[in-house]
């Protein structure tokens, strides 16, 4: 019997639940973009400001040396991945029909990753293959942080009870400034004012906030 009556069984328990609790580091991660396409500008609620936060993020992960595996849904059909959102450096761009990002080779390119926990994820729609995604990501054991200021559906009655959902199964449900802070962790981090230079500006304010 350990501390306070815990057994070692307990406290094996407290320390895996600790480390399932949010917290974010680069070496640990990873972010997904799902299907950020030309098709999808006209249909998807806000999907200038979620182009503008994704690009953010993509420009932090360039920084911080963090992996962005991106999916394309049916690219014949609706288009590549937008032209705002630089895609340099990607781990992955793949074309896929499923719904869900997590196919064979998204598997294999986070099995090349060592040591890969958190999966950052965002895109559309929130309620088709970002919630499948996420959904099949947890049932693989990654802890998922969904961006709220980027991700978005043509419905906001979809995108609110999808992000519903999600927090209830354990997803963290989050924004882009706060996953960006999170990853640099401390003021005196070498890559801190890069970070502050891309959240310098906030983030847009538009109608996807006052929906979750």
């Amino acid at each position: 019997m350990g501390v306070f009556g815990l057994t070692a069984g307990d406290l094996t328990f407290v320390e895996v639940h600790i480390t399932t609790l949010g917290n974010l580091s680069p070496a640990t991660t990873v972010f997904f973009c799902c299907d950020m396409q030309e098709r999808f500008r006209p249909a998807i609620k806000y999907f200038g400001d979620i182009i503008s936060v994704g690009q953010r993020l993509l420009q932090g992960a360039r920084i911080l040396g963090i992996p962005v595996v991106v999916s394309e849904q049916y690219p014949k059909g609706l288009g590549s991945t937008v032209q705002e959102m630089d895609l340099t450096g990607a781990k992955l761009v793949f074309p896929k029909t499923k719904f869900s990002m997590v196919l064979p080779e998204v598997e294999a390119a986070l099995a090349e990753i060592p040591g890969v926990r958190s999966v950052v994820l965002f895109g559309v729609e929130t309620h088709v293959c970002i919630q499948q995604t996420a959904l099949d990501l947890i049932g693989r054991g990654f802890e998922v942080h969904i961006v709220a200021d980027a991700t978005s559906s043509r419905s906001m009655m979809d995108r609110m009870f999808a992000l519903e959902r999600l927090a209830r199964t354990g997803i963290i449900v989050t924004t882009s400034e706060s996953v960006l802070l999170q990853l640099v962790a401390d003021k005196e981090h070498p890559k801190f004012k890069e970070i502050q230079n891309i959240i310098k500006a906030s983030a847009p304010e538009s109608g996807l906030l006052s929906k979750v």
